[in-house]
């Protein structure tokens, strides 16, 4: 009698390598922002993303404040310290909510190299729900119990609030900010946006079901958990990650300069 397969999305999964020059992460950062505008998640120079200089506790970059993002390109991103102050040469300032939540979140968890803050529309709308994320989705259920949540404060400008933030973000990768928008944070730009993708995603599918009015349809808490561990794996994002890239340079390689 033939054994059954066992299958494993891991042994799909290429290792992600991390970056270890300032000049290939300005280049894979710049990617992230041109990427987030064709996906409808940039709201004209607001939001923003943030990547751990490698090699490095001291530094990151930021996106020039004023500057579309479909504007961005490598050398065009800020290098700044935890201070806030503007590293090198550079004609352009920070965003000041975008440094109080970038710094505080790089600061407080060393083990992510990548801040991903969205306002994007679906997962805008869940963080106004008192319900949060519900797992009624198989986008959804990658996320099951892997939810943080944070209350909003008014405009990221108050530094103490890099506390709550970290306190609220624990352990976890992925925080809805109520009645304001996402966070994401990953090893890699890869793991960060890809985690943005699916949970953006996730999102809509929920809006769009209670949207209807009907009774919706919740799996039972086995089939979470199975679901939630089969799509737990290493190096998450990195074969789609790739993908985009060469997306982005059929289309419009400009974000490397």
């Amino acid at each position: 009698m033939k054994q059954p397969i066992e299958l494993s999305l891991q042994s799909y999964m290429p290792k992600t390598p991390l970056l270890e020059n300032e000049a290939e992460l300005r280049v894979q950062l710049a990617a992230a922002y041109r990427l987030m505008d064709r996906f409808g998640w940039s709201e004209l120079t607001e939001t923003h993303i943030s990547a751990r200089l490698p090699n490095t506790e001291d530094y990151f970059l930021l996106n020039p404040y004023g500057m579309m993002f479909d504007e961005i390109t490598a050398s065009s991103l800020v290098k700044v310290d935890f201070t806030g102050n503007i590293i090198g040469n550079s004609e352009w300032r920070i965003n000041p909510t975008g440094f109080v939540i970038h710094s505080g979140v790089l600061n407080g968890r060393q083990d992510i190299n990548c801040v991903l803050h969205t306002h994007s529309p679906y997962s805008t709308a869940v963080s106004m729900l008192e319900c949060g994320l519900l797992p009624i989705s198989q986008f959804a259920l990658q996320f099951y119990n892997h939810v943080a949540y944070h209350d909003y404060e008014g405009l990221a400008l108050d530094l103490s609030e890099r506390e709550r933030l970290i306190k609220d973000l624990g352990d976890k990768n992925v925080m809805v900010l109520r009645n304001h928008g996402l966070l994401t944070v990953g090893r890699t730009i890869a793991e960060a946006f890809t985690l943005m993708f699916y949970f953006e995603k996730a999102c809509k599918m929920q809006i769009l079901a209670q949207s209807t009015g009907s009774p919706l349809i919740m799996p039972s808490e086995d089939v979470c958990n199975k679901s939630m561990m089969a799509q737990d794996v290493d190096d998450l994002g990195q074969l789609k990650w790739q993908a985009l890239i060469r997306m982005l340079d059929r289309e419009d390689p400009s974000y490397r300069d």
